[in-house]
């Protein structure tokens, strides 16, 4: 039995919501997380609490991007964070499993984000991807 194109377009939305809900999610926990440290404790990890800061931000704007994603700068605009957002998680997640030395308390994308269950190395994936499929009309 073939969907019809409501239930595709249903599904569609459902999912872009998902997406701007994890994202808010993250950037919730990231600036709340990263505030604290950079306030309470800068000098014991400025490296890490800094880039706590920078993947709190990236997660806000990707945050607003995607959710206006069906404008073609917003949609440009979450392109270019999420490229910046993966290969954040992806050389912080390698640097800091080769030199752990450099990073004395954990950052979101520390070992990959394992501290956030792998979401923040996921993510960026699954909005790339949404992203780069063909979007259904609202």
């Amino acid at each position: 039995m073939a969907e019809n194109a409501t239930t595709v377009a249903g599904r569609s939305i459902a999912l872009h919501r998902v997406i701007v809900a994890l994202y808010a999610i993250l950037t919730f926990a990231g600036l709340g997380r990263s505030s604290f440290q950079v306030i309470t404790k800068f000098e014991q990890a400025p490296l890490a609490y800094s880039l706590s800061v920078i993947a709190a931000s990236l997660y806000l704007v990707v945050t607003i991007t995607v959710a206006l994603s069906t404008r073609p700068v917003a949609r440009r605009i979450a392109l270019v964070a999420l490229g910046i957002e993966l290969a954040g998680v992806l050389g912080v997640g390698l640097l800091s499993m080769v030199a752990p030395e450099l990073f004395p308390d954990a950052t979101v994308w520390s070992q990959f984000g394992m501290g956030y269950l792998f979401i923040p190395l996921v993510l960026p994936f699954v909005g790339l991807w949404w992203l780069g499929r063909k979007q259904v009309s609202r």
